[in-house]
């Protein structure tokens, strides 16, 4: 019994090792064949990726640039674990983080005080507007893709009416923005060379430990893969359906509001017509690439940045500038297929074990088990 528990333990690492093993190989071999269809040397285009991306000056820039997106993801994957595709992130976080940098602009609290108001500002913003999707799922039974995707809209839309100089904005050159939020209540950054680490990294941080914790070590967590793997078994066993449908769009929604954080509480300061869009949607193929751990999208976030910072330099050595992006879309459809391809894999190979297993205990006759037990 022993061996078999042995055998199952390496054949469980193997196929671990196996997916991203398959989707880096073939990620790289698509990739240099895309780059050599330019005309271009794939060699050279990587080495020098590695190169710059080593500097410290790039790591900084990585490390700042992959806390937003992680904090995107971990919202995307929130919905992805109930089996809810929450495509609406982008509107989420950029309204959460207007209606934060409003209340931040307009307070004069000291800092402890100002920065959580702030935080919570965010967070309850972009929960409310998540909630509204989740509600209309479970009371009109309307996809939640088609009401995030409107709501995206919405947001953008409101956010463009309040950003005038006439209600919510002042006007700074051609651009308009809120107004400032207090040097005092500025989130504080790592001392490090020869650019500062944000320190909202520690908001990823904690984001990333609470959803491993709550998702994979607690009764709500249970409850709410059940239902995202079956809702009529999960409902038999007594769970609320509609309940947890509202309260995970509810968390993802929370987590989306803090992702506009990063660029507000340590670079801008301010919401205006500047402020990065689009991280929500990248933050659905970084929790794709990351399949949805935390620990995986973490390193799918700093590939993500990575990429982007040596697409810059890749651009002065003469490469087109669409390599980055068919790099990182043929990166993500890589581990998509390689994940799948290894669960059928493995699942082909449990199916032929159990019935050769079964096979040989209806041709051993009735005392095969207690042989089988007394050898084990």
């Amino acid at each position: 019994m022993s061996g078999l528990k042995r055998k199952f333990s390496v054949q469980t690492v193997l196929s671990a090792l196996a997916a991203p093993a398959l989707a880096l190989v073939a990620a790289f071999v698509l990739s240099s064949a895309v780059i050599a269809a330019t005309g271009k040397d794939p060699f050279h285009a990587f080495y020098v990726m590695i190169d710059f991306g080593s500097k410290s000056d790039s790591q900084v820039w990585i490390i700042n640039k992959a806390i937003p997106y992680y904090l995107s993801a971990a919202a995307v994957a929130i919905g992805f674990r109930m089996n809810l595709f929450n495509i609406g992130v982008d509107g989420q976080y950029r309204v959460a983080a207007f209606f934060a940098a409003g209340v931040g602009g307009a307070l004069s609290l000291p800092g402890v005080l100002q920065i959580p108001v702030i935080i919570l500002t965010a967070m309850a913003v972009g929960a409310l507007w998540a909630g509204i999707a989740g509600v209309l799922k479970t009371t009109r039974g309307v996809s939640e893709v088609i009401t995030t995707i409107m709501l995206n809209s919405i947001a953008g839309s409101l956010i463009g009416y309040f950003l005038s100089e006439d209600r919510l904005a002042v006007k700074d050159g051609n651009l308009f923005h809120t107004p400032n939020i207090p040097a005092g209540s500025h989130f504080f950054t790592l001392p490090t060379n020869p650019d500062p680490i944000y320190g909202t990294v520690v908001i990823a941080v904690v984001i990333g430990l609470a959803y491993w914790f709550v998702l994979g070590r607690t009764r709500f967590g249970f409850d709410l893969r059940a239902v995202g793997r079956s809702e009529s078994a999960a409902a038999a066993s007594g769970v609320s359906v509609r309940r947890m449908v509202v309260t995970s769009m509810l968390l993802s929604g929370a987590v989306a509001g803090l992702v506009g954080m990063p660029t507000l509480l340590n670079k801008s300061f301010s919401y205006g017509t500047d402020f990065p869009t689009g991280v929500g949607f990248t933050g659905i193929a970084i929790a794709l690439l990351g399949r949805n751990h935390p620990i995986g999208m973490a390193l799918a976030a700093l590939l993500w940045g990575f990429l982007e910072r040596t697409g810059i330099q890749l651009e002065f050595e003469e490469y087109a500038q669409e390599i980055i992006g068919v790099m990182q879309g043929i990166i993500v459809l890589c581990v998509v297929i390689a994940y799948e391809i290894v669960r059928r894999q493995v699942l082909r190979r449990q199916q032929r074990e159990v019935g050769e297993e079964l096979s040989a205990r209806a041709s051993g006759g009735p005392g095969t088990e207690e042989k089988a037990g007394a050898t084990a």
